[in-house]
């Protein structure tokens, strides 16, 4: 499927995202920044010390 049928799919979907003032951009930022922390930490400590690093973060 290329990218302009993917498009013609959804095309309420691409509608409502050009027209609509709402946007997830503060959702993304945060995800962004969880998986940094999940990239920095990798192997080196367990899911606690990410638990805290996160909540801490914010």
């Amino acid at each position: 499927m290329s990218f302009v049928n993917g498009i013609g799919c959804d095309l309420r979907a691409v509608e409502a995202g050009l027209t609509l003032p709402f946007s997830s951009g503060a959702v993304e930022g945060q995800v962004n920044r969880i998986k940094m922390l999940k990239r920095q930490m990798f192997g080196r400590a367990g899911l606690a010390l990410l638990r805290k690093r996160v909540l801490l973060a914010t």
